[in-house]
């Protein structure tokens, strides 16, 4: 169960919610609960299916932000990795050499002395210096807040898979109620048919 353990929430309306504040699903028991005649049957399947929409809307929402933090998450971790390694190096270490991106296709050469600052980009094209022990506790709790990012974003989407079934199922259990529904007044219809054919047999004798 994507709620794995915990228990849902609770709206001031009386609506049930996961933690993250999407509604939970109306479970159809009896369909008479939601619907009183045939006359009704249209307009609840139809809310039943915008439910539905809502649902999928943030299931493909959330879908994006997962593939986004699948990204985001090595990024950090490859940089953190980078500050602690920049941590360990003292001013007798000697430069090392490597290459940096400076756009897409084009790269250049650099000799890297000890520092004990670093520069990070911060989006928006803002970079700012830390210091590197700065550096390396940011980066922690980002790469913190994006593994629990992901994590809840998973558990929604599960979630939200839940009552897209359960939403389903109650569109299914009304149709099936308004096909018995149908059945019995064809056969009523019939029986009366039937019976107002007796009385005329019998007045025509």
């Amino acid at each position: 169960m994507s709620a794995q353990g915990k228990q849902p929430a609770s709206v001031s309306d009386g609506t049930v919610t996961n933690p993250r504040g999407i509604p939970q699903a109306p479970f159809v028991d009896k369909v008479e609960d939601y619907v009183s005649s045939r006359q009704e049957v249209e307009a609840t399947l139809r809310n039943f299916q915008e439910m539905i929409s809502k649902y999928q809307f943030m299931e493909l929402n959330l879908q994006k932000r997962i593939a986004g933090l699948k990204d985001k998450i090595p990024d950090i971790q490859k940089t953190l990795d980078t500050v602690k390694f920049l941590k360990t190096r003292t001013d007798e270490s000697d430069p090392i050499e490597t290459t940096f991106e400076l756009n897409e296709t084009l790269y250049a050469k650099a000799s890297v002395p000890a520092t004990e600052e670093v520069y990070l980009w911060l989006g928006a094209n803002v970079m700012l210096s830390y210091p590197v022990d700065e550096a390396e506790e940011l980066l922690t709790t980002k790469l913190a807040t994006a593994r629990k990012s992901h994590s809840n974003c998973e558990e929604d989407l599960e979630f939200l898979r839940e009552q897209i079934t359960t939403m389903e199922v109650a569109i299914a259990r009304v149709y099936n109620w308004d096909v018995v529904q149908r059945r019995k007044e064809r056969a009523e219809e019939e029986t009366k048919e039937k019976e107002e054919n007796a009385e005329a047999s019998k007045a025509k004798k």
